[in-house]
C-alpha cells in the first residue's frame, strides 16, 4: 500500500512546528465558532414547503416539513405526512445541521439537511426506491 501525504502537510512537517507555512486546518471551526452564537435549532419550528423536484428542470413539486417542536439534539415532526423518528440536530459548526428517518411502504427514508439564511436544503436516500435526492425548502407563511 502506498505511504500518501498531503503536501501542505509535508510541508508544515519538514517546516517545523509553529513555522509561519503550517497549514491551518481549522479554518473552518474558527469560522464555525464565531457564528455559532447567532445559530438557534428552534429557527427550525414551524411548516416548511419543500420543492421535492427530481431534476433542476422539472415543475416543482411541493410537500410539507413540519417540525413541531425542538430539544437541544432532537426535534419532532412530519415530512412528506409520516412521522419523524431518529432526528438528530448539530449546531456545532455555525448552523443547524439535522438528520432523520420516514418510512412508508418501500422502506426508510434517510433525510439530512442544513438551515442558512431562512431557508433549507437537504438530500433524501430511499435504498428500497433506489434514489437520492437533492431538496429545497423555504417556511411557509403562517396559516399556509
Amino acid at each position: 500500500m502506498a505511504t500518501w501525504l498531503p503536501v501542505a502537510w509535508a510541508l508544515a512537517l519538514a517546516a517545523g512546528p509553529g513555522d509561519a507555512t503550517e497549514p491551518s486546518y481549522d479554518v473552518a471551526a474558527r469560522d464555525a465558532s464565531a457564528a455559532v452564537d447567532t445559530v438557534n435549532a428552534r429557527d427550525l419550528v414551524g411548516t416548511w414547503t419543500v420543492d421535492l423536484r427530481p431534476t433542476p428542470d422539472a415543475e416543482p413539486y411541493y410537500q410539507k416539513f413540519v417540525v413541531a417542536d425542538v430539544t437541544a439534539e432532537s426535534f419532532t415532526g412530519t415530512f412528506y405526512g409520516a412521522p419523524v423518528s431518529e432526528a438528530r440536530l448539530n449546531v456545532d459548526w455555525g448552523a443547524v445541521r439535522f438528520a432523520f428517518i420516514t418510512e412508508d411502504g418501500s422502506g426508510a427514508y434517510y433525510h439530512s439537511g442544513v438551515l442558512q439564511e431562512g431557508r433549507l436544503e437537504g438530500t433524501t436516500h430511499s435504498p428500497g426506491r433506489g434514489f437520492l435526492a437533492y431538496w429545497t425548502a423555504e417556511k411557509a407563511a403562517p396559516g399556509d
